[in-house]
């Protein structure tokens, strides 16, 4: 009994020596496989930045350390089917036509004015953009180069998170927050971004030169001048989600933007006869602006999810308002002028012209989504939008220069109403086989509108447009990380009211234009060819694109005799260049587009953004232009020890092709250092661009048969920020979001003013 228990006693004492050692074996090997596991998570310190869809290009903006001191203009140069020339003009896809959301929903704008409200939010409010490169039935027939689409809302651990943010530079200051908080099935966020900018004063001047037909009303023109601005923008967001249940969702959102500035410029013009180049006139003006822009709309949706994956019922409505305003005078001095030529400067009165602008509308939109048979998946919806544009220009003159009064001037002022109503219908198909995916879609638009004229020339008429608008796309996966993806696109624009009002400009005598109201709706198609690779080590992403449009909407500059114009007040016989808007662009473009990332090491990063163009556009007559366009961005970052990281970014564009014209060409560079701390809590960045040289010029031209125009100016482009951001809480829960809600993607703007070139 005694050996028994001592054999067992012995037998126990070895198994707890045997589990002991069999504990410390497996921590041993836990601690090697948790380090092992954090070796691993410091290499995913340089994660891809950007991910591929069957119709959108993704760029992780937060992932960014750019993204600490610079704005989002800035951010886009890196993303891949953008580019940004050196006047901050912003093309995708090759186009200058596009649109742009937040959050999944449209802002018109952002669409109609993108780089001027872009340029001025910092890009530390940006989680990732968009690029929607194959927009399928569900979205409005608008926008050639697809849809930027900017997500800036954030997301973290359970609880609570707040980031507050400011920056500083030698042109401005600028301040950011942003909140999360959940509380049981409510979860809401909240944020807020303020920028102040004070442009250093920039020169600009200019040529123009008469060709053939060169008679006593003919002039050579040469100008001169400088201008000062000084802007402001913040926008505030607000959003909720509720969870009625598992199957049903409640969110709605709050957004304002708004934004505004002034300026001061003076010009100084001469005149010569092309005859014998002697002095017909001169004169000195002097503009003082002051303008604001706005954006608010609040929108609901309810979703409703079913038993089976997928299955989605959504019911959304939302509402937008767009007041716009402006309010500028221009005066005149030192005026001289030739025999023959008073009656020309006697055009040259006091102005002052107060220009108010609104856009109101109500959309209604309900979209149904199923899978059947493992493989399929059916989407269809309904929409209705109601829109009233209206834009009121009053102009004044002052009677006598000695004088402050100003007398209003209703025989060239403007009241415009442009009521625009839409119905669409969409029926789209999707299909998934193993490595093989497609898509095919039907959009039916019925365009309704009344246009109205309060004061002012022109005759009230009603158009209606009816579009069919196909689509079709498919991708196949060539490996778990590669896709190649073929689509098709046709896509249409409403022109605007910026486009439509024909209310004329006439407060430079030499340069006058107006709008036009009987602009009809571009129709577009293209052609897409997508290869995508992403990988931890190397991401890569080629694109091959070809598109044509054989009635887009182009600004046209003519030199023609003041009487030739209609509604003109005083015409004198002189040739003055006129422009306006017609539907004769006759357009073909292909572009090839690359993106490439390499993480080189754990801790370095290397990058190159590029596209080449070839764009061949006429009117259908005399006019024609054609020629190729090279776009570059590339950069390097490097992680240091001690949480230091370093980025390096060189860009440059070649001029690009108008109808008329070639536009600028540009170069520049940046470096930005960042150090963290507290885990990354704080964070401090320090960032210069073009610190070397401290102006640049830019040149552009316009030319046709019987004239010739070459203008340039010179700005201040270096650039030295501080910004300064620091995060507190944790939060797991995020805003969430309907699957589908409204996106009103259907007008074009204005605000893009350049030719819709592919």
């Amino acid at each position: 009994m005694k050996k028994q228990l001592s054999t067992l006693i012995v037998f126990s004492l070895s198994v707890i020596t045997s589990t002991a050692q069999t504990k410390a074996d497996s921590l041993r090997a836990d601690s090697i496989y948790k380090s092992m596991e954090l070796q691993g998570v410091e290499i995913v310190k340089q994660k891809s930045l950007v991910k591929s869809d069957i119709d959108k290009i993704t760029y992780d903006i937060e992932s960014d350390p750019d993204s600490k001191s610079n704005t989002v203009l800035e951010m886009l140069r890196k993303v891949p089917m953008v580019t940004v020339d050196g006047e901050d003009n912003i093309q995708v896809n090759g186009s200058s036509s596009f649109k742009v959301y937040v959050n999944n929903k449209p802002n018109q704008m952002m669409s109609n004015n993108p780089k001027e409200v872009l340029k001025s939010m910092p890009a530390t409010s940006i989680k990732k953009i968009e690029v929607i490169i194959n927009p399928g039935p569900k979205y409005d027939a608008e926008g050639v180069g697809g849809i930027l689409n900017i997500i800036t809302y954030s997301q973290g651990i359970e609880g609570y998170t707040a980031t507050f943010g400011g920056n500083v530079s030698n042109r401005g200051v600028g301040g950011s927050a942003y909140a999360t908080v959940k509380s049981g099935k409510l979860t809401m966020s909240a944020n807020y971004n303020y920028s102040y900018d004070d442009a250093p004063r920039s020169s600009s001047g200019g040529s123009r030169k008469t060709i053939g037909n060169i008679g006593e009303s003919s002039s050579d023109t040469d100008n001169e001048g400088w201008s000062k601005s000084r802007s402001h923008f913040q926008y505030g967001t607000l959003e909720a989600s509720y969870e009625i249940d598992t199957l049903r969702l409640l969110t709605a959102s709050f957004n304002l933007w708004t934004g505004g500035g002034s300026g001061n410029s003076e010009s100084h013009v001469v005149a010569t006869s092309p005859l014998n180049n002697s002095q017909l006139y001169r004169y000195h003006s002097f503009g003082n602006t002051e303008n604001s822009y706005s954006s608010i709309d609040g929108s609901i949706d309810y979703q409703r999810s079913f038993s089976v994956a997928e299955r989605l019922l959504t019911l959304s409505y939302r509402i937008e308002t767009e007041p716009d305003k402006s309010d500028s005078y221009t005066n005149f001095r030192d005026m001289q002028a030739a025999d023959g030529w008073d009656n020309f400067l006697l055009r040259l009165k006091n102005q002052r012209n107060d220009g108010n602008e609104n856009t109101i509308e109500h959309t209604f939109q309900t979209d149904y989504t199923t899978p059947f048979a493992k493989i399929h998946t059916l989407e269809t919806g309904l929409k209705y939008i109601l829109r009233n544009n209206t834009s009121e220009d009053d102009r004044y003159e002052q009677t006598t220069y000695s004088s402050g009064d100003y007398t209003y001037d209703e025989e060239h002022s403007s009241h415009y109403r442009h009521h625009n109503d839409i119905f669409a219908a969409y029926i789209g198909y999707g299909l998934k086989i193993e490595k093989v995916s497609g898509r095919l879609g039907m959009r039916y638009e019925h365009t309704l509108q009344d246009v109205e004229y309060k004061l002012g020339r022109g005759d009230d008429f009603r158009k209606n447009f009816d579009d069919f608008v196909p689509s079709a796309s498919i991708g196949y996966k060539l490996a778990q990380t590669s896709n190649l993806r073929l689509g098709y696109d046709m896509r249409i624009y409403r022109p605007g009211i910026w486009y439509l009002n024909p209310y004329i400009d006439d407060s430079s005598p030499t340069n006058i234009s107006q709008g036009n109201s009987q602009l009809d709706s571009e129709k577009s198609h293209s052609l897409s060819l997508n290869y995508s690779n992403f990988t931890s080590k190397f991401n890569i992403n080629l694109a091959l694109r070809y598109g044509f449009t054989l009635n887009s909407i182009e600004r046209v500059t003519k030199l023609m005799l003041d009487t030739q114009i209609p509604g003109l007040k005083a015409p004198t016989g002189k040739e003055v260049l006129y422009s306006t808007y017609e539907n004769i662009g006759h357009v073909q473009g292909t572009n090839v587009t690359a993106y490439i990332n390499w993480n080189a090491t754990k801790n370095t990063r290397i990058y190159m953004n590029n596209r080449l163009g070839y764009t061949n556009m006429n009117d259908g007559g005399t006019l024609r232009n054609h020629g190729w366009n090279l776009y570059v961005y590339g950069g390097a970052q490097q992680t240091l020890p001690k949480d230091w990281r370093l980025s390096i970014n060189i860009y440059a564009v070649t001029p690009r092709v108008t109808l008329q014209g070639r536009s600028n060409s540009y170069s520049g560079y940046s470096v930005g250092i960042q150090k963290s701390w507290l885990k990354k809590r704080l964070n401090l960045t320090l960032s210069a661009t073009n610190f070397l040289k401290k102006y640049k010029y830019y040149r552009s031209s316009i030319e046709d048969s019987y004239f010739s125009s070459h203008n340039w100016s010179k700005s201040v482009v270096q650039r030295f920020n501080l910004s300064i951001r620091y995060r507190i809480g944790e939060l797991k829960a995020s805003v969430k979001k309907a699957e589908r809600t409204i996106d009103n993607d259907d007008v074009k703007g204005g605000g893009n003013n350049s030719s819709n070139s592919e």
